[in-house]
């Protein structure tokens, strides 16, 4: 299990769900505990579950390997990003 970092995680998410948004926050400071903020237009039409699995899908290995511990995630289109700032 070898550690990742927060802009590999933050290419992952870039490289699987290309056009994106990504902010990525260390939540513990030990590299394991992630939050995630993505925006993505390929959330449009989708549940707030399927919006997860597509980005859990882009770092599914980080995950199994367990590298990530944990990814807390808010994910938004692009509508709903402008409606939350």
């Amino acid at each position: 299990m070898s550690a990742i970092t927060p802009s590999q995680v933050k290419a992952s998410i870039e490289a699987g769900l290309p056009g994106s948004i990504v902010q990525i926050t260390d939540l513990t400071g030990g590299g394991d505990h992630y939050q995630a903020v993505v925006v993505s237009d390929r959330f449009e039409g989708k549940s707030l579950i399927q919006q997860h699995q597509l980005v859990y899908g882009t770092v599914k290995e980080a995950m199994a390997s367990g590298a990530i511990h944990a990814l807390a995630l808010k994910t938004y289109t692009p509508a709903t990003w402008q409606a939350e700032k």
